[in-house]
């Protein structure tokens, strides 16, 4: 009857990410970071975790000096983010 929920995407935090770069297809660091208002720190690791997954791409370069961060999902982050939203509509009485 319930669907287990993927535990990589059932962290706040990831589920945010992955939930803004669906909509975006990319975006970089500062913008995540601004729009989940998560410290610099956790939002790396969580990045990170992403990244190993395969949901998510990270490209680093410089820009005027400065390195620039950027972000994109993968298709298997869009599969497992569909996935992990049918998983979760089985928790929800039919009517």
């Amino acid at each position: 009857m319930f669907k287990d929920l993927n535990p990589i995407l059932h962290s706040q935090l990831r589920l945010a990410i992955v939930s803004l770069l669906i909509s975006l297809k990319e975006a970089d660091f500062n913008y995540l970071k601004e729009q989940t208002d998560a410290t610099s720190g956790n939002l790396s690791v969580q990045l990170q975790k992403l990244k190993d997954a395969g949901y998510i791409t990270i490209e680093k370069s410089f820009k005027d000096n400065y390195q620039h961060t950027n972000c994109a999902i993968t298709p298997k982050g869009i599969d497992a983010f569909e996935d992990y939203v049918n998983a979760l509509r089985t928790y929800f009485p039919k009517k």
